[in-house]
């Protein structure tokens, strides 16, 4: 005869306990899609159209987005580490807080785009339009700021922020 061990029953707080316990990891489980960040990293999409899209947290390092249609779109908080934006459409584009670094913006339209408190550090910005566009906080490498200054004009819509004001021309 097997000798019974005495174990008490769980209490009904300890069962509603579980039972929320396992709804909660159902309902994150059905849920997880929906909070999925985005990836294009290494991507090779020359020309593809992410206009108005919400790409916050999304990883665009390396990737080849030249001339893509990037207008409009939210990529609050991204990595673009060494990716190709080269005659990018990203007008009215947040870029705040971005990881931007080593990245070509060559002819870019960053016409009123938000490009705050953002580390562009090694970034080329030959050519691109950058009209109303607001760098305010943004590390920049010297040499970029200075370029950037000969040209900046206007006032970011969102932002209230001069160009000129934003670059510390």
């Amino acid at each position: 005869m097997k000798p019974t061990t005495n174990r008490p029953l769980p209490s009904a707080n300890q069962f509603l306990t579980a039972i929320c316990s396992l709804l909660l990891a159902c309902l994150a489980w059905v849920a997880a899609p929906a909070l999925a960040v985005e990836d294009f990293t290494y991507a090779d999409s020359p020309g593809a159209d992410l206009s108005e899209r919400d790409l916050a947290g999304a990883s665009l390092a390396a990737a080849n987005l030249r001339d893509a249609d990037l207008h409009g779109s939210n990529i609050y908080a991204g990595f673009l580490t060494k990716a190709t934006l080269s005659g990018a459409n990203l007008s009215g584009t947040n870029l705040s807080e971005t990881f931007a670094d080593r990245v070509h913006f060559e002819r870019a339209d960053l016409t009123n785009a938000v490009f705050t408190d953002a580390i562009a550090s090694g970034s080329s910005f030959y050519e691109a339009k950058i009209e109303g566009a607001d760098f305010s906080g943004t590390i920049l490498d010297r040499a970029q700021q200075i370029r950037l200054c000969e040209y900046a004009d206007g006032v970011n819509p969102t932002t209230g922020v001069a160009t000129r004001d934003g670059l510390g021309c």
